[in-house]
């Protein structure tokens, strides 16, 4: 899976199994999954073209899941918590139902789910929206324009996803902390070509962080000169031997460990996916063999 912004529209991009309430919505699968901003008192068939015509202008075929948010995408935030990286956009207003406001959710897992564990991710999400709102003294439960996707790839490995489970534990705890980061960024009219990016992590104890290149203190985390557009790389977990291993984690189990792999560090091959988001990862070692 992978995630850039092009103009008004979020594009997450892979091989996806995914369940939809919003536009060309259903359960199938599909290559791409899409958050729009929708143009202010349009109509919606005509807000549902856009999105329509921001999808084939990709070179996007028939197989996308999409939603149409009344908040900039450039404000949204983006939770990875291991397998789990929850797309958030949010902006309700204290106004009548037809005023109220969006909030768009995007699930994905790299760890692959049944069509049961999707529809279960959606409905632990929405829980999860509600207690958020509710506990930000929110006078509402929602809007009635809010949308959810939810989708995995690989092997499937995930048959339930309640709230009690490894994957449904993962979506609430993301869901809890990005819709209070997601309404904040709207309130304050945050004006970014990029979403906020927040990562779950355990170095000193269990928490979520926002990572910034801007400061870091962890730079030259490889080498002096590395680009840091990607710190966090898209490809992840990509599996590849020539770029990583399997590590025994702390439970006993295993983790894709790619702490080595410079790939995406290296300027051209960091330049080459920024001007190329949808590049495959052959791509950019070519890329990076030239350099």
């Amino acid at each position: 899976m992978r995630y850039y912004t092009e103009s008004d529209t979020l594009f997450v991009r892979g091989c996806f199994r995914a369940a939809s309430t919003g536009i060309n919505g259903g359960i199938r699968s599909v290559s791409t999954l899409l958050n729009h901003t929708a143009t202010p008192n349009l109509d919606p068939a005509e807000n549902e073209k856009e999105l329509v015509v921001a999808a084939a202008g990709a070179g996007i075929g028939p197989d996308w899941f999409g939603l149409l948010s009344t908040v900039s995408v450039g404000q949204s935030c983006v939770l990875q918590y291991d397998f789990i990286t929850v797309f958030i956009t949010a902006g309700i207003r204290r106004e009548e139902p037809s005023r109220a406001g969006s909030i768009s959710i995007i699930i994905t897992s790299s760890e692959g789910m049944s069509d049961a564990a999707l529809l279960e991710s959606i409905m632990v999400a929405t829980e999860a929206k509600t207690e958020a709102l509710l506990a930000l003294d929110q006078p509402l439960t929602g809007t009635p324009a809010d949308t959810v996707i939810a989708a995995s790839e690989g092997e499937e490995r995930h048959r339930c996803a309640g709230r009690m489970t490894e994957a449904g534990r993962r979506v609430r705890e993301a869901v809890l902390h990005g819709i209070p980061k997601a309404l904040t960024r709207h309130d304050a009219g945050v004006k970014s070509a990029s979403p906020a990016f927040f990562i779950f992590s355990r170095f000193k104890g269990e928490h979520w962080i926002e990572w910034s290149p801007q400061d870091c203190p962890f730079y030259p985390c490889h080498f002096e000169g590395q680009s840091c557009d990607f710190c966090y790389c898209p490809f992840y977990p990509c599996k590849d031997e020539r770029l990583g291993q399997w590590a025994k984690s702390a439970n006993g189990g295993k983790v894709w460990n790619c702490a080595a792999c410079t790939l995406l560090h290296e300027p051209a091959t960091a330049a080459y996916l920024k001007r190329y988001p949808a590049a495959s990862r052959e791509e950019l070692l070519r890329v990076g063999r030239k350099t």
